[in-house]
């Protein structure tokens, strides 16, 4: 299947989406998902500010979906998806900075692969699902321990502006089945699996969100982290690489958003 790399993108003043090949881009007129086709302009990559690809109105997020991010919990196998909400507000682009809010403390970064709906689904199969896919891209589900352990919600472990680092592009006709996450915190790798190894795979969490949730096309789903984690501080740069897609790549700062 022939890959294709959407990327959106500010230049001069202007926010498009765009087809990257190389290290150019070809500007298209509209929305990816629905219609959008090239105006005849192309522009250098390095003339551009990459934006998170897509702008959600919806952020699914599987927890505990690989063996090896429970292993050391004595936690069970769960027999279902263990899904959780972030906003729309905590997305942020590559080379955005990921802003530790007052209080945040024990901020852990989580690989992840990230699939990109590209029309409406409702009660869909696990066999149709992949009809429903427009692409994955990588993500940082960005994680306060501290608030996650205690509050009663993950709304601000999980949801805190910034803390949802997305991209850099959405890539069409990878085998999403069989790809290596990985992450790398200032060069050092921290975490790599492939998500073959996934729990609960691709196109079984898009039929099971499907059924109560309507996805709409624009629409993310984190599938999951695997093995460890641990504490960023400020200053830090945390990468994100989903084989194939490229790396998403990120500071840590402190303070206002």
């Amino acid at each position: 299947m022939k890959i294709t790399r959407y990327v959106r993108y500010a230049a001069g003043g202007f926010i498009s989406y765009g087809i990257l090949e190389e290290h150019t881009i070809r500007e298209l007129r509209g929305n990816i998902f629905a219609d959008a086709e090239p105006t005849g302009k192309t522009l250098s990559d390095s003339a551009v500010t990459l934006l998170a690809p897509c702008e959600p109105s919806k952020v699914a997020a599987v927890g505990r979906n690989y063996k090896s991010h429970i292993a050391d919990r004595g936690l069970d196998v769960p027999k279902e998806p263990g899904l959780f909400w972030k906003p729309n507000s905590c997305i942020i682009g590559p080379e955005d900075d990921i802003v530790f809010p007052e209080g945040a403390a024990n901020v852990h970064y989580e690989a992840e692969l990230v699939v990109v709906i590209g029309k409406k689904a409702k009660n869909v199969s696990q066999s149709e699902a992949a009809n429903y896919i427009f692409g994955i891209t990588a993500g940082n589900d960005v994680s306060a321990r501290d608030w996650q352990k205690n509050d009663l919600q993950w709304f601000r472990a999980k949801g805190s502006d910034t803390f949802g680092a997305l991209g850099p592009s959405i890539v069409q006709g990878l085998d999403y089945n069989d790809l290596l996450v990985q992450s790398r915190l200032n060069g050092e790798v921290r975490q790599s699996q492939r998500t073959a190894d996934l729990i609960f795979p691709v196109d079984q969490v898009v039929s099971f969100i499907s059924r109560y949730v309507t996805l709409l096309p624009g629409d993310i789903i984190y599938t999951g982290t695997p093995g460890n984690t641990k504490a960023m501080e400020p200053g830090d740069v945390i990468e994100i690489e989903v084989e194939g897609v490229g790396t998403l790549r990120n500071r840590i700062a402190r303070g206002t958003v």
